[in-house]
């Protein structure tokens, strides 16, 4: 019942987004994010804990600034997420334009499979979708939402030209499936993990508990690990869908040593996008919450 309430109660929002002009949608998006930002204060609590662990250099009255801005963003992806039946290949550019995709077609054309690095940055539910819309559908790893309707809807919209996704508890499997046939996954690693699934490796000098499975995959696979962002730019206003050139992994001999190390490789990737743009990442996230035996909580 609660969850059929929380649909019925989501559902206006969604449908009136979805319905306005994108301009319109998009303010009201944001309107609809900074109310939220002003009434949930653990979220605030949360966010500007994170930016002190982080960014302990900054002033309260920036990490204020920058958590709005984190809000701002959602609030706009939400808007373009609502949107997404109105998107075609023919006017997509409109919302967001690729920087850098020769370098994902390097490492598509090896034929080994690509593994698209990301994290809750910028406008992520658009990459997946606007990459498809010109032919590049890809897997999708995420874990389902509680709200089940919810959960449907947005899954319908994730999948509408092709992707597909991949539950975290059927994550190996599919990812080594996907690599053998050399298609592409998308994989969010900026999220808390506990032990076994996750090791330790520096996020902003701190400890932090990361998914492993993207460097298991990759060493074991020779998949290319091509990290792959959708920022907002204020000058364009609208986004970019900026690929890098494809990650050299670290290949030492010891398999567990380089898992390590290159989970470190590629969370120091997500953390130098993060401190180019800290208003477009999910500072919300309780990312530190495991921590090292003997170690405090941080939260």
């Amino acid at each position: 019942m609660r969850r059929k309430l929380e649909y019925a109660a989501a559902w206006p929002f969604i449908k009136i987004l979805g319905i306005l002009p994108r301009p319109l949608s998009r303010a009201f998006g944001i309107a609809l994010a900074q109310a939220f930002y002003l009434l949930h204060v653990r979220l605030r609590r949360v966010g500007m804990r994170n930016l002190e662990l982080a960014l302990p250099e900054t002033s309260i009255a920036e990490r204020k600034r920058i958590l709005r801005g984190v809000f701002t963003s959602l609030g706009r992806q939400l808007a373009e997420v609502c949107q997404f039946p109105k998107y075609t290949r023919e006017n997509v550019y409109k919302i967001v334009e690729y920087d850098g995709l020769e370098n994902f077609q390097e490492a598509y054309a090896r034929g080994k499979g690509v593994l698209f690095l990301t994290a809750h940055f910028g406008a992520w539910e658009l990459s997946a979708f606007a990459h498809s819309l010109h032919g590049h559908w890809l897997h999708i790893v995420m874990r389902p939402m509680d709200n089940l309707y919810l959960d449907r809807l947005i899954q319908s919209y994730r999948t509408m030209h092709g992707n597909k996704t991949v539950g975290k508890d059927d994550f190996v499997r599919g990812l080594l499936a996907a690599m053998k046939c050399g298609e592409t996954v998308g994989i969010l690693m900026d999220t808390n993990m506990t032990p076994p699934q996750g090791v330790f490796v520096d996020f902003f000098g701190i400890p932090a508990c990361t998914a492993s499975g993207l460097a298991r995959i990759a060493l074991r696979t020779d998949a290319a690990v091509v990290p792959g962002f959708t920022i907002w730019d204020k000058s364009l206003r609208k986004y970019r869908l900026h690929f890098d050139l494809a990650l050299e992994l670290i290949r030492t001999g010891d398999l567990e040593a380089d898992i390590v190390a290159n989970t470190q490789q590629f969370t120091k990737v997500i953390e130098d996008y993060v401190r180019q743009y800290p208003d477009q990442w999910l500072w919300v996230h309780r990312r530190w919450k495991t921590r090292p035996e003997g170690q405090p909580p941080l939260y």
